[in-house]
């Protein structure tokens, strides 16, 4: 950090921390990669993709992603709160944004024991491979996301809430990538 009269270099105005944003970067450099390898494999078999994906539950997943835009959005109220010095309501925050993670668990785990029961896993098809490890790979994201919200909402130090919520943003910002990729795309 610069002293008084110092110019800030770029690197001490980027919120947060450089390792989480090395960290989120990294991980979202993987899930294009990922997202990019089933575009890629989908030219091959467009009608097998489109067939698969209308075994998937759309509204679920819709709901799901209302459910991760809205702890997102609390994530954020927890950093706001956290600045001014409110311990209490960002804890109530975090706490409520951990809460919707873990709906978006057991929605997203309903939506897997629905697919088993019909015998379809992970070697079911290519489609089915990309399915499980790009939401079993987000899923394993959320899961950290709540613990770094909770570690975060010991102290509730400003500082550690936001590279907490940029954290929960990239996980987040996946969802919102996957959604449209996995259950929409045609």
């Amino acid at each position: 950090m610069s002293g008084p009269g110092e110019e800030l270099s770029p690197l001490d105005q980027v919120p947060g921390d450089l390792m989480m944003w090395v960290l989120i970067i990294s991980e979202l450099l993987v899930f294009g990669a990922g997202l990019a390898a089933f575009l890629g494999v989908r030219i091959t078999d467009p009608a097998g993709f489109a067939a698969d994906q209308d075994l998937l539950d759309r509204t679920a997943a819709g709901i799901n992603t209302l459910v991760l835009v809205t702890s997102g959005y609390l994530a954020a109220r927890a950093v706001r709160t956290a600045e001014a010095g409110q311990t209490r309501a960002t804890r109530a925050l975090l706490a409520g944004a951990s809460v919707l993670g873990l709906v978006f668990l057991a929605i997203k785990g309903a939506e897997y024991a629905a697919k088993i029961r019909l015998g379809i896993g992970i070697e079911t098809d290519a489609f089915f491979t990309f399915y499980y490890l790009l939401t079993g790979f987000h899923a394993a994201h959320v899961i950290a996301g709540i613990v770094i919200l909770g570690l975060v909402g010991i102290r509730c130090a400003p500082r550690a809430v936001e590279v907490g919520a940029a954290f929960w943003h990239m996980v987040d910002l996946v969802w919102v990538l996957l959604f449209p990729v996995l259950y929409l795309l045609r």
